[in-house]
């Protein structure tokens, strides 16, 4: 079989321009099939995980955007002392859009000790004891940085809020690469109105074998009758119900991938269709010439198998470059899903390419090897 690659590369280069076509056309398709695996997985990443299920997420009862949900801060200590908590992180948060966005901006405020010890992030550039001594300092996510063309030094302002650039950092969680992290006081204070002693969340991190449920029903039933009451979460179930509404719009967008591996299978088979035909009598020939039907169907399917590869690899390359290049995102309500590529996800999509390749043969090629020598050869 290996002897009759030249052959199929001869031709897929006769009709060169349909096979430009093919290819680009499927290269689309699996981009466009890739990115949305990529918003998927980025939305996979926050309800999944250890952190999404051994955390716990303190809001105001009743409230969704952050703007809303106003904490006493004085709540920590009432929970800190709980069996089964390790630790208590208050945040303020402040988002310039709690709708959903390509381009919001996050802030969170929360204590430097507190941060460097619950959050995994490495800075890439600038000082933590500069960001860790100065009020106004923030630490900004490489994603945002990117997008907003900023670095260590530069002021930068979001309404009411402006910080000064002390750092810019990578997380191991891809949603917190959008992320503007401030000090805790400095984000109470820095709205014209002065929100000391409250906080939009508390974080509550629990030891190992501490029931979250458990101590997350007794949270709520601790301040039920306080002077705010309080909705507690895991963070991923937190997450998810913050963006149930933006969840829902992805999980349709899902149709739009296998409509896209649909397309494939329709154009490669098409073509491959095409290309049979115009060489009926070429087939009947290498019959003649003593090539069996079986060899007759290999050809005609590595010829779309070809096809279809070509173009996914080509499709794949492109969704990861644009993914890990762009650092795309949306937000909605202070939480960000980043669209992020794996290998996983290249792999997946590679192999989808090579299956749809395989069907989109099989019938032409079975055609192929089931034409009469006779008959072919009398074809115009």
């Amino acid at each position: 079989m290996h002897k009759f690659i030249p052959y199929v590369f001869k031709s897929l280069w006769r009709h060169r321009a349909r096979t430009l076509l093919t290819v680009s056309g499927t290269a689309v398709a699996l981009l466009v099939f890739c990115f949305i695996g990529g918003v998927q997985q980025g939305m996979l990443a926050l309800t999944a995980g250890e952190d999404a299920g051994r955390t716990l997420i303190v809001f105001q009862e009743n409230r969704f955007c952050p703007q809303s949900s106003r904490l006493p801060q004085d709540y920590e200590s009432t929970i800190a002392k709980l069996p089964g908590v390790q630790a208590v992180a208050p945040i303020k948060v402040f988002t310039n859009n709690c709708r959903a966005s390509l381009d919001a901006v996050v802030f969170q405020g929360i204590e430097p000790e507190k941060m460097k010890a619950w959050r995994d992030v490495n800075l890439e550039s600038g000082n933590w004891n500069s960001f860790a001594s100065q009020d106004d300092a923030a630490l900004i996510g490489v994603d945002l940085a990117a997008r907003r063309n900023l670095s260590v030094g530069d002021k930068f302002t979001i309404g009411d809020v402006s910080v000064l650039v002390q750092g810019v950092f990578r997380s191991t969680s891809a949603a917190e690469n959008s992320l503007i992290y401030t000090h805790l006081d400095f984000l109470q204070r820095a709205r014209g109105a002065n929100d000391v002693g409250t906080v939009t969340q508390l974080e509550v991190h629990l030891t190992d074998s501490a029931d979250p449920d458990a101590i997350a029903k007794q949270i709520d039933q601790e301040f039920r009758n306080g002077p705010v009451g309080t909705t507690t979460r895991t963070k991923g179930m937190f997450q998810a119900d913050t963006l149930a509404d933006l969840a829902e719009l992805i999980g349709f967008v899902h149709w739009l991938g296998y409509a896209c591996v649909g397309l494939v299978l329709s154009l490669v088979a098409t073509t491959t269709v095409m290309s049979v035909q115009d060489r009926i009598k070429e087939h009947a020939v290498l019959q003649t010439l003593g090539l069996r039907p079986l060899l007759v169907l290999g050809l005609v399917l590595t010829e779309s198998l070809l096809l279809s590869t070509l173009g996914g690899i080509l499709g794949v390359a492109g969704s990861v470059l644009l993914l890990s290049s762009a650092g795309m995102s949306i937000a909605a309500e202070g939480v960000t899903i980043a669209f992020e590529p794996s290998l996983t996800l290249a792999i997946q999509g590679v192999l989808v390419a090579v299956v749809v390749g395989i069907l989109a043969g099989l019938a032409p090629g079975w055609h192929a090897s089931r034409t009469e020598i006779v008959s072919a050869l009398r074809h115009a």
